[in-house]
């Protein structure tokens, strides 16, 4: 390889590892929001929304 192929391939691959951080980021953040979405309903002993028509009690 030459020195110029070299710089490039560097380029290529800092390039490639800042959209990898991004999307890790973002995963990151989604990952957080669902979590945060699914603590309240895990406070009540159950991760499953409630619904009117719902077929189950909490009285056992």
């Amino acid at each position: 390889m030459t020195a110029e192929q070299l710089v490039q391939e560097l380029k290529d691959t800092v390039l490639e590892l800042h959209f990898a951080r991004r999307h890790a980021e973002a995963l990151a953040a989604e990952n957080a929001a669902l979590r945060a979405k699914l603590a309240p309903e895990e406070e009540h002993g159950h991760s499953h929304p409630h619904d009117e028509d719902a077929d189950h009690t909490h009285d056992s």
